[in-house]
């Protein structure tokens, strides 16, 4: 974009107001023309980009420095090079990190919006839960969700409607799998607790009905414990410890992710049978995981932007 040219007070004074002559010319009129052309200037050069250049915005709700969050963003990218697509040429991808707090992911959802986006890809039922509130014509292709009929995030599966659609990767039967496999790995289990952020993991209670349905056939008392922090972690895991015979359930929830290191410490120090949903648990130490593969969503996810590049469009693309 070419500089705006230098222009004399006396210049300015006869293009603003034709009408007004010299040091007649009206000073409100001046300085609201000054302070117009001042405000244009950096919002025309926002708004040239080289031709053919396209914009994404990806709201994760993990932290910038998890390791695997970075994995997972690579993923991304190398899958949308592969198609054509690459960071820097034809494509510029603007990433928020929410780190698991819903205040920051509500923040980061209006300022992604604001920067008008040809699509948003949204990491979790929180991110898009926001996006949703702020937007009802920026495509979306979500990531890693729970029941998104349910939620009223789309129409169907088959066909979303709307400006949203994506991939939902988990199955409420998931919760009987999960119980299953404790009672199989600690037969004499007699309890078991399933721990979730009610404000990460706002599906949670159809999680909980089937691992109530299953731990009834198993004869294990199942319980409960929204945890919000680090200590409410310690909390819980140290109170379920002191009861014999007893396991632990890592809900799906983005919460749990992010504070996945301190779950499995905390876990280890007690040495109680855990089972998790993501393999990345049990590659971090975690017992055993039952659950999707999150690197294939992230590669597929890139498949998705770029069949709405091409035309498509998101109500047409069934979850």
């Amino acid at each position: 974009m070419k500089r705006p040219p230098s222009l004399s007070a006396s210049t300015l004074r006869k293009r603003a107001c034709p009408a007004l002559k010299g040091d007649r010319m009206n000073r409100r009129a001046f300085i609201a023309f000054i302070g117009g052309a001042a405000a244009a200037w950096p919002a025309a050069a926002h708004a040239q980009q080289p031709a053919g250049m396209r914009r994404v915005g990806v709201l994760l709700n993990l932290s910038e420095n998890d390791v695997e969050g970075r994995r997972l963003v690579a993923v991304f990218q190398e899958a949308l090079a592969q198609l054509g697509w690459a960071d820097g040429r034809n494509l510029r991808i603007d990433y928020r990190w929410a780190s698991g707090d819903v205040d920051r992911i509500r923040a980061f959802a209006k300022d992604l919006v604001v920067l008008s986006p040809n699509i948003i890809v949204a990491y979790a039922t929180p991110s898009v839960v926001a996006l949703q509130r702020e937007t009802h014509f920026i495509p979306i292709v979500f990531l890693s969700v729970t029941d998104p009929v349910g939620q009223g995030l789309v129409a169907s599966l088959a066909h979303p409607g709307g400006n949203i659609t994506g991939f939902a990767v988990f199955e409420i039967s998931l919760g009987a799998k999960w119980m299953e496999a404790l009672k199989q790995i600690a037969p004499g289990l007699k309890r078991v607790t399933t721990i979730f952020n009610p404000e990460t993991a706002p599906y949670y209670p159809l999680y909980l009905r089937a691992i109530e349905t299953a731990a009834a056939s198993l004869a294990v008392e199942p319980m409960m414990d929204e945890v919000r922090d680090d200590a409410d972690i310690e909390r819980a895991i140290s109170a379920l410890a002191s009861k014999p015979d007893s396991g632990l359930i890592v809900m799906p929830d983005t919460f749990n992710f992010v504070h996945r290191q301190t779950i499995i410490a905390l876990v280890g120090r007690y040495r109680l049978p855990a089972i998790y949903y993501f393999p990345l648990f049990a590659r971090d130490g975690g017992l055993i995981s039952y659950g999707p593969d999150e690197i294939d969503m992230f590669r597929r996810a890139a498949g998705y932007v770029d069949r709405i590049f091409k035309g498509d469009k998101a109500s047409d693309l069934p979850v």
